[in-house]
This record gives C-alpha cells, sequence and structure tokens, in this order.
C-alpha cells in the first residue's frame, strides 16, 4: 500500500493495459479487414474512416462508440464481431464549426444497419439536438440486417424519427456513397439535402429483381435508382456528383450557407460596399422582343456576390432555378423562374421543387430573394391529372407561411395566378422590385385581348387588324409595372442596374425583421 491507502499498480499491468487499449484501437481502425477495404478501393469507394477525415478539418474529429458491438446471436453472428458494428459515430469541425457525423462501413456486413449500429447514430443526433448543431450522415449501407429481424426493423423507425424531431431545428444533410435500398432510403428523404456519387451509388425502394418480377421490367440499378435518374426524374437528389471527393466539398459548400440551428443566422462573410455597385450590363438584359428567352443565371450572376451562387436541383425541374449565393457577405437563398426552359413557366415539378426550397431556407433563417419572370402555369392533363392544383398550391403556401425576409424582382412576365404564387405583396413579401421591363398583368396582351374583344373582332372588316388594335391598346395600359404600382403593390420601380445596390440596403433593412404568425400545432401544407 502506498502513503494514501491506495493499492499500487506494477508499471507492467499499466503497460499491458495501455497495450490493450491500443491494440482494439488498430482492430477498429481496420472495420472489416484488409481486403475488404481493397475490394472498397477497387469499386472506386472512399472508405468510412476515409471520408470523415476528408469531412472534416484535421485532427479534429473525435470518435464516439469506437468499441461498440452486435448483441445479435441468431445466424452463426455469435460467432463474427467487429468493432463498431458497421457504423464509424462522433463530432468534429468543418471550418471551424461544430458538427456530427456517421459514416456507415461498408466492409463490415456491407454497411448493413443493427440495433446497436441505430443506437450509435441515435446518440449523435441526440447530442446534436441538444448542442444545436448539423448532422452529416455519409451512408453506404446494404440496409437492415436480415438477421437480425425487427430488432434492425426497429432501428430504422427509431432514426426516422429522430430525423423528424430534428427537421426544422438543424441542418441534415445524406450522401448516399453506395447502395441505399428499401427502408433505408426513408432517413435521407427526410433530411434537408441528399448527395450522390455517380456509378456508386444508387437509391431505392425496391430493387431491379423485385421490379422484374412484380412489372416485367428490365432495369439496372444504375437505371432504376442512380444518381442520374434521381436527379433528372425524381428529383430525390440534389446533387449528382462525379465522386466522392467532389461530393464531400459540395457538402462542404453547402453548410457555409447555413447556420448551425434554427435559433442563429448563417456566417457572415467580410465584406466592403464598394463606391459603385451599378452592374450596367443588366439594363440590356432582357431582349425586345418579350417572346425570346434568356438565362436568369445571367440576372443571379449580376446581382449576388462573385462567384457565390451555388444551385441545388440544377438537373431537375429546369423551368425554375433555386440555390444559395450571398449579397454584401449575407446569405441568401434565390428562387427564380427561367424563361429558357418552358418559358419559365410554373409545372408540377418546378412547384414543389421551390416550394420546398422556399420551406428550408425559411426553417433556417435564410433571407429569399425572388426573380420573376412567369407567364403562368402549365396547361394540360398531364398537369391537371397529376396535381398542378395541390402542387402549385404548396409553394403558394411555401411563400405565406414564410417569416424570413422576402424580396421580389419581377424583371419581365407576371401573368395570372403565378404572380400571386410567386412571392407577390399579397402573400406577405416585404419589398417588390420591378424592371421597366416588367408586364402585370391577368394573362398576355393577345389572349386578353381576344377574349375581352372576341365580339368586335370577330365583326371587323379585318379582324387580324383590328386584333392588333387591341393587342397593343391592352399592352399601354396593362403590360408594364405602373398600375401596379400607383396600387402600392410595386414598392418601386428600378432600373436593373441598380438592382445590387436596392438589395444590399433592402436586405440590411430587414435584419432584424419579426412576423408573428397565428398561434397554432402547425399548418396544414397540401401534401
Amino acid at each position: 500500500m502506498n502513503e494514501n491507502n491506495k493499492p499500487d499498480l506494477k508499471v507492467t499491468d499499466a503497460q499491458e493495459k495501455i497495450e490493450i487499449l491500443k491494440k482494439k484501437n488498430a482492430i477498429a481502425l481496420l472495420g472489416g479487414g484488409v481486403k475488404r477495404i481493397e475490394a472498397q478501393h477497387k469499386k472506386g469507394k472512399l472508405t468510412a474512416r476515409e471520408r470523415i477525415d476528408l469531412l472534416m478539418d484535421e485532427g479534429t474529429f473525435q470518435e464516439l462508440d469506437k468499441f461498440v458491438m452486435h448483441r445479435a446471436k441468431d445466424f452463426g453472428l455469435d460467432k463474427e464481431h467487429y468493432l463498431g458494428d458497421g457504423v464509424v459515430t462522433g463530432y468534429g469541425e468543418i471550418n471551424g464549426r461544430l458538427v456530427y457525423v456517421f459514416s456507415q462501413d461498408f466492409t463490415v456486413f456491407g454497411g448493413s444497419l443493427s440495433e446497436t449500429h441505430a443506437e450509435k447514430i441515435c446518440k449523435i443526433m441526440d447530442m446534436a439536438m441538444k448542442n444545436g448543431a448539423p448532422v452529416i450522415g455519409l451512408n453506404d449501407s446494404g440496409g437492415a440486417r436480415i438477421q437480425e429481424g425487427v430488432n434492425s426493423l426497429g432501428g430504422y423507425a427509431d432514426l426516422f424519427y429522430r430525423n423528424t424531431l430534428a427537421s426544422g431545428v438543424i441542418p441534415q444533410i445524406s450522401a448516399i456513397m453506395g447502395p441505399c435500398a428499401g427502408g433505408a432510403v426513408y432517413s435521407p428523404a427526410i433530411t434537408d439535402f441528399i448527395f450522390m456519387v455517380e456509378n456508386t451509388s444508387y437509391m431505392f425502394v425496391t430493387g431491379p429483381n423485385v421490379v422484374k418480377t412484380v412489372t416485367q421490367e428490365n432495369v439496372t440499378a444504375e437505371e432504376l435508382g442512380g444518381a442520374s435518374a434521381h436527379s433528372t426524374k425524381s428529383g430525390v437528389t440534389h446533387f449528382a456528383c462525379s465522386n466522392e471527393l467532389e461530393c464531400i466539398k459540395h457538402i462542404k459548400k453547402v453548410l457555409s450557407y447555413l447556420p448551425q440551428n434554427c435559433e442563429e443566422v448563417a456566417p457572415i462573410y467580410p465584406y466592403e460596399i464598394q463606391d459603385n455597385e451599378g452592374r450596367i450590363e443588366l439594363n440590356n438584359l432582357i431582349p425586345e422582343n418579350p417572346n425570346h428567352p434568356y438565362d436568369i443565371r445571367d440576372a443571379i450572376t449580376g446581382i449576388v456576390d462573385e462567384d457565390s451562387f451555388l444551385e441545388i436541383h440544377e438537373n431537375y425541374a429546369d423551368n425554375i432555378v433555386v440555390g444559395f449565393a450571398r449579397i454584401a457577405g449575407r446569405s441568401i437563398g434565390l428562387v427564380g423562374n427561367q424563361p429558357q426552359s418552358m418559358a419559365g413557366v410554373l409545372d408540377n415539378h418546378a412547384s414543389t421543387k421551390a416550394a420546398r426550397f422556399v420551406r428550408t431556407c425559411d426553417s433556417f433563417n435564410v433571407p429569399l430573394l425572388v426573380l420573376v419572370d412567369v407567364p403562368g402555369f402549365l396547361p394540360g392533363t398531364d398537369q391537371e391529372w397529376n396535381g398542378i392544383i395541390s402542387n402549385g398550391a404548396k409553394l403558394l403556401y411555401a411563400f405565406s407561411e414564410a417569416t424570413v425576409p422576402r424580396i421580389t424582382v419581377i424583371t419581365r412576365k407576371a401573368y395570372g395566378g403565378a404572380y400571386d404564387v410567386m412571392n407577390s405583396k399579397h402573400i406577405g413579401a416585404d419589398l417588390n422590385f420591378a424592371w421597366p421591363t416588367a408586364e402585370i398583368a391577368v394573362m398576355g396582351a393577345k389572349g386578353a385581348s381576344e377574349i375581352i374583344f372576341r365580339k368586335e373582332i370577330a365583326e371587323a372588316e379585318d379582324p387580324e387588324a383590328k386584333l392588333q388594335e387591341k393587342v397593343d391598346d391592352y399592352t399601354a395600359k396593362f403590360a408594364n409595372p405602373y398600375r401596379a404600382a400607383y396600387r402600392g403593390f410595386i414598392d418601386e420601380v428600378i432600373l436593373p442596374s441598380e438592382t445590387r445596390i436596392k438589395l444590399i440596403k433592402a436586405f440590411k433593412m430587414l435584419e432584424n425583421k419579426v412576423d408573428k404568425i397565428p398561434r397554432k400545432k402547425h399548418g396544414n401544407i397540401p401534401l
């Protein structure tokens, strides 16, 4: 016994225990072993830990539950154990900001989710919500561990529940870096942003074999649920990246526009307002012919800080453009009709794409800028039978419930109900600007004249000349921004070249905006 009445610990005992810890750490770092790691690399995929190393600031990652193992005993699992049980979890920093992460390890049971695997992820999600920091999931999993039956299914449900609780509280980002099938797809689907890697990742509820059995369709995994399919056809994924390194870089970039949680604001980058913030090239952006297209991205790049625009859902519903940018160093969310695609008309896909983005920005205190050039909603049986009424109402609802600063700039057309939906003054926009080229009306001059003056045109000696006369008259009276400005629906008609400085000052003025909504449990958005 020593002088403090504590038993002496032999030096050799302590050294042996330290060596045991070192060995366990080394074993845990190998996951499923060297051969499986090599197989992962041959597929063009990184390991779970390599992904974390690329994602986190060097030396900041702190792993939790490294020695957790599954508790299952059936089907031979009692003879096969791996430290960590197929997922690496912990916390660290990205660009100096606290972030929680889980990274599934395909080298261990194919990354399949077990009861303990799920418990590890749930633990860091709970910590993230308590501490108000984003969660990033690097998914590479064969799905539920079949040998565990309902225990693994229950683990997925535990994750879904936490995804839902965390929704709108902390940013949640999912990167699909391998297979993601069956029930596994629903956790990423609830998160805010989904990234996929081309040729090495896929998502689907039922795989090609089941599809073949049930519908007789022959389809590959890539065709059914690859990055290309989900970035262009379904809209499930926001980014389709060419490789895992690009994917991780994009995750970091998206995070830079978002706050840590719903109580904070996004990071503000240093910016000194210049003597001349004018952008003279914008004065020549709108074509003289109102039916000619132009690229709304040219308006965006002329308005926002240089190289700050990050487009979201670039390959899906390209008749509307959404994304993040900065104005004078402050993060904003952008929504703009795209005249280059379908004349910028609103359809089912564009409406739901924009509605989701608007709600994401509102959840995390990111102000909204809306650029409007919209001829209306797309007509036709396909649109009506697929729910354009409820889908258009989603966008209307999303703008109406948003309490962040909201500014609209009408660049050209704003016709019919689409004028109302695209963040008009009537649904709560804070400031509404219009360029001199703006046309705010129920519909285009030709269509309106054909309806209003149908009888007069039909009875005229020269119907075509009479129609043109009425079109010219209607254009002079209504196809401009001034009638709306007379009523206060447009706060100011501005030169395009002045747009940037107007927005810098406007967003600065609105930075302390407080908007109160009626007390309720929650609204009932038309899903």
